[in-house]
């Protein structure tokens, strides 16, 4: 039933003032008949409206008061009352002195899988802000209480200003809003620190007084006092050292990493005390919310609904106790693994080392925490590196380029240090930002890897044309030295390894269908790969040519005989793995055509698509790099077709050269010494694999239609074909 109420003041009427005049002066109207009809007068898709009221205002006054869409109206469906803290202080309903064990040891932990539960992408007002405690920790008279709710407040102001400096996260990461509240920001961290550390002396003493001693009978109620006494020290202690270490890193000394190393060891000393004795904490009683947050006393779970905006409820599910401390236990691991990144030197260990801890998924606070370490507020690597030095390091490693060599002619000529000092600059920030972006979360890397292949398209541009320049220079000075594609081979490195990653994390995010696999096992093989081989076969012969020249000024300055050592190439490892690799997909893609020519290849039927359009799209990011220049689809068909070959093979033939290469694959890696976890992936893959290809080689179930599976569960990139 449409109604309209006559009022006196119409403009009024639209204002907060609208119950009032309902109740005095409103006479209410039936105009149901007359609304019908207006709206027969409208055709199909035409909208009436006023002009203050729009299609987002019509949006905003579906969603208002729906339980279903706003918010704000779950607290309406609970038969309790929600109180805010003062109110439960007023009604008596939370205690704020004289509080027992079990109270303090179920508030805390409840706390603490609250916090948890924050750092993995909820809302402060929908984890931590349910305890009613933290809201005015001033109020609080419990030494104990007082002094674990300004360390929580603490540890989570701390955690949320190092993730808001390392900007690795999004949305669906990390919610940084504080809604307002304080977070202890009137209390030095040293005093919260210092009131920890009372408290923790003070339970020390009772847990002394109520230890057992030798030849006496034991007091069965003493002996619970002793055990709770000793879980509330325990949690106490961990929220200390939590909030020490996290201070730690704060400061911008490299000393302060050892010290935070050894504070998180001491906390995960605590893990399995505080685990054994989770039984001791007072219980959460039903909740009769919707979920099943818990209800227990100084936390409610609706207080601050009111102050999540008008949207689809979020429902955060706080987690349990159990899993609360196998939480802690990764992230203090994970912790450990961040501060051994300053014993990294150069600039390639770095980038190694950002790869390597992003692929066990980090949280986002421990992903912060490496960030901000790595490049401190004065933009110092580890505080102490000029991103400069680094990069030059990194080239002397990588190609040995004549002008960063001590004993050429070059490394002191004004015109060609301005040169390498330029390109220098200008790598810093393409670098930085490669860093940066393996902080994100494993989705978000591949599209931000994407967009940054365009600034190392510039990069390859410069270092080609500063090669040339510095290769003009050295030959008027030493004709016998070159400086052909140095500065180029290495950005062309690294935008090769961009590329291969972009590609294989497709693999890994499980966004390519089975139809797909050929074309990106071909791109990577004998595409990418095979310019990654020439590219550090190119770079091992320079840094060669380069110690042979070193060696021939040497041989003219003394006259005895040195004995030659076999030295060990620097990029010999990256050489075999890139072999291997290279291996594993060309054995991927000879069997994903095999298996398409035997009809075992689902694919869909292309309508408003092709196969072309989606090859496109898959290497789309491709086109603004220059150097390898992208392969197009007509290319990829011709250097792809098997009608090429006379006689054209079948697919028992490509099984058996699939089979060579997982075959060829296993020969380099079993030869790897001191193999690390990665080779021995690989292994587990390309083993079962060469058995398969064999047998689908000699006409295994080559009737059967069935589908083939393909396992990634032993390596991400690379699966095991099963034939069912």
């Amino acid at each position: 039933m449409v109604m309209k109420s006559a009022v006196e003041d119409d403009d009024a009427g639209w204002g907060l003032g609208i119950p009032e005049k309902m109740k005095n002066n409103a006479n209410w109207v039936d105009i149901t008949h007359e609304f019908k009809g207006a709206c027969k007068e409208l055709n199909l898709g035409e909208l009436l409206h006023d002009k203050l009221f729009g299609l987002f205002e019509a949006m905003s006054a579906i969603e208002m008061m729906d339980p279903k869409m706003d918010a704000g109206m779950i607290g309406n469906q609970v038969n309790r009352k929600v109180l805010n803290f003062e109110q439960a202080i007023k009604d008596a309903a939370i205690k704020m002195k004289d509080l027992s064990f079990p109270e303090l040891i179920g508030i805390i932990d409840t706390c603490f899988c609250c916090l948890i539960t924050w750092l993995e992408g909820h809302s402060l007002a929908q984890t931590v802000f349910t305890c009613l405690y933290v809201h005015n920790p001033d109020l609080i008279e419990d030494p104990a209480l007082k002094a674990f709710a300004l360390g929580i407040l603490k540890v989570c102001d701390i955690a949320r200003e190092k993730v808001n400096k390392a900007a690795v996260f999004e949305e669906e990461d990390f919610q940084a809003m504080t809604y307002g509240f304080k977070m202890a920001n009137n209390v030095t961290d040293l005093r919260v620190t210092g009131m920890l550390k009372d408290v923790e002396d003070e339970l020390q003493r009772r847990v002394k007084s109520t230890r057992s001693r030798q030849g006496e009978q034991r007091d069965p109620e003493v002996e619970l006092e002793h055990q709770q006494c000793l879980a509330l020290f325990n949690r106490i202690k961990f929220t200390r050292l939590l909030l020490t270490a996290l201070i730690a890193f704060t400061k911008k000394e490299t000393s302060s990493v050892g010290e935070a190393q050894k504070l998180v060891a001491q906390a995960a000393d605590l893990l399995s005390a505080i685990h054994s004795s989770i039984q001791h904490g007072i219980q959460s009683q039903n909740d009769t919310t919707k979920g099943d947050h818990p209800i227990m006393m100084g936390f409610e779970p609706l207080v601050n609904q009111r102050l999540l905006p008008p949207t689809f409820p979020r429902y955060a599910k706080i987690i349990k106790r159990e899993d609360m401390v196998a939480y802690f236990s990764k992230l203090i691991e994970r912790i450990k693994t961040v501060c051994d990144v300053i014993n990294t030197t150069n600039l390639h260990g770095i980038l190694d080392f950002f790869c390597e801890f992003s692929e066990h998924s980090p949280c986002v606070l421990s992903r912060s925490l490496l960030q901000t370490m790595f490049l401190i507020d004065n933009k110092k690597v580890f505080g102490t590196h000029l991103m400069q030095d680094m990069i030059k390091d990194a080239l002397r490693y990588f190609v040995s380029p004549p002008v960063l060599s001590y004993k050429c002619c070059l490394f002191n000529n004004h015109q060609a240090k301005d040169y390498i000092d330029s390109f220098v600059t200008h790598c810093s920030r393409p670098f930085c930002s490669l860093i940066q972006i393996h902080g994100h979360n494993r989705a978000r890397q591949r599209d931000k890897l994407g967009h940054i292949l365009e600034e190392f398209a510039t990069l390859q541009d410069e270092a080609e044309k500063v090669d040339a320049a510095l290769h003009s220079l050295l030959m008027k000075l030493e004709p016998q030295r070159q400086h052909l594609a140095c500065l180029g081979t290495w950005i062309l490195y690294h935008n090769l390894r961009i590329m291969i990653q972009y590609l294989l994390s497709g693999f890994e995010l499980e966004l390519y269908s089975m139809h797909e696999y050929y074309y990106v096992y071909w791109y990577l093989s004998e595409f990418l790969y095979a310019w990654l081989m020439s590219t550090l076969s190119r770079a091992d012969s320079s840094q060669m040519a380069e110690e042979r020249v070193l060696e021939e000024q040497l041989k003219g300055r003394s006259s005895k005989k040195t004995k030659k050592k076999k030295k060990v190439r620097p990029l010999s490892k990256e050489i075999t793995m890139s072999q291997a690799y290279q291996n594993m997909c060309a054995g991927m893609y000879k069997t994903m055509v095999a298996l398409d020519m035997d009809g075992k290849v689902r694919k869909p039927q292309f309508e408003l698509d092709s196969e072309q359009v989606r090859y496109e799209h898959r290497f789309a990011p491709f086109n603004s790099v220059v150097t390898p220049p992208p392969v197009h689809y007509i290319q990829f068909k011709e250097m792809s077709d098997l009608k090429k070959y006379n006689p054209p093979p079948g697919s028992a033939d490509l099984y058996l050269a699939a089979s060579k290469h997982f075959q060829q694959a296993k020969l380099i890696l079993e030869n790897v010494p001191s193999p690390d976890p990665e080779v021995n992936r690989i292994l587990k893959v390309a083993k079962p694999n060469i058995v398969v290809m064999k047998l689908l080689a000699g006409g295994h179930k080559k009737e059967t239609k069935v589908l083939p599976e393909f396992d990634f569960s032993a390596h991400k990139y690379f699966p095991v074909v099963k034939i069912i």
